[in-house]
């Protein structure tokens, strides 16, 4: 076995959220509607991105990426692989990751496609989203090294990188490496729309063996065994699956391993101010718990103290220092 360089090593699409406020009138003047996510092609995202005010926040972003910044500020081990384009929003993206210990070397994709970004326009008490994948889904199986993949304790997805064909071919591929490197591949379902899409080829993902660890919230559990009975779907997937992690929001949060189910409350918080995040945080937490040999049932209360933390505030990464907050929590840091 290789020597372990990362505790996790994460791979998914590489977004720059961009975020601003905007005066009213401007969501409908440019004929969106509000407080929906749309999908815009190159022409639309290089025209609403020369329209956004100077006072932008501009912070890298997608969901297995939030769930390395997860990783390196709960004082683990970090790594992500995800596609950029050589602009400046990919300077943005590297530039981000490096600034909070998160190993990222993919290369950067050159005279194609932009960098991938989420533009958030903040108006009365609702966000509206112009969602542009461009070079994120262009991520192909030379950019799955090896060394990376073997020196990783864990290699987690995200089911939206099985939209993609060159980037399912690489999910494929770095669970093979880890594998052929004795180490776990985990991923999460993502959405459920996502398993709506691919429902039979990612039960064929876990039946086959080719990922280990699942992780899911509720919604998508039933989803993907398409039952309305939770019990019914955590039978399944205690079947299927070497080891499932499911999150159930105000419930907290169940491990499934080998038959034996456990579960954890929420950490209690004043207000939900804004959920986006919580299941890639929660990730963050239990993967580096089982990377680090924790219990099951550490491990989840890990990952629900990092869910708790970024639930707290705007945005979908960590504002706190989470290994301070799970050390007093009497949790592992």
């Amino acid at each position: 076995m290789t020597q372990t360089r990362f505790d996790v090593l994460t791979i998914g699409n590489a977004i720059v959220d961009i975020i601003a406020p905007v005066e009213p009138g401007f969501i409908e003047r440019e004929g969106m509607k509000e407080g929906i996510m749309h999908l815009i092609d190159t022409d639309r995202a290089e025209d609403l991105y020369s329209k956004m005010p100077l006072t932008r926040q501009q912070i890298s972003g997608g969901s297995a990426a939030n769930t390395a910044a997860g990783v390196a500020s709960l004082g683990g081990r970090a790594a992500f692989v995800g596609k950029v384009a050589d602009d400046p929003l990919g300077d943005v993206f590297e530039s981000d990751l490096d600034a909070i210990g998160v190993y990222y070397n993919t290369s950067r994709l050159k005279n194609g496609a932009l960098t991938a970004r989420s533009m958030i326009f903040l108006s009365e008490a609702e966000r509206t989203m112009n969602t542009y994948l461009g070079a994120c889904h262009q991520l192909t199986e030379a950019d799955i090294r090896p060394d990376e993949i073997g020196g990783a304790a864990i290699t987690y997805m995200e089911g939206f990188l099985w939209d993609p064909v060159e980037a399912k071919k690489a999910f494929v591929l770095a669970a093979h490496y880890a594998h052929k490197h004795e180490r776990a591949a985990a991923f999460t379902l993502s959405d459920p729309f996502c398993v709506d899409r691919y429902r039979a080829e990612f039960l064929d993902l876990i039946r086959s063996k080719t990922i280990d660890y699942v992780f899911a919230n509720v919604h998508e559990l039933k989803s993907l065994y398409e039952t309305d009975d939770l019990g019914e779907a955590v039978r399944a997937i205690a079947q299927d699956a070497e080891l499932a992690a499911i999150t159930m929001g105000a419930e907290g949060a169940m491990a499934v391993y080998n038959g034996e189910v456990v579960s954890v409350p929420a950490f209690p918080i004043d207000e939900v101010v804004d959920a986006t995040g919580a299941g890639d945080l929660f990730a963050s937490g239990f993967l580096l718990g089982m990377a680090r040999g924790q219990n099951l049932e550490s491990a989840l209360k890990t990952g629900c103290l990092a869910a708790s933390e970024v639930i707290s505030h705007i945005g979908a990464r960590p504002q706190l220092d989470l290994q301070d907050l799970s050390r007093e929590h009497g949790l592992a840091g």
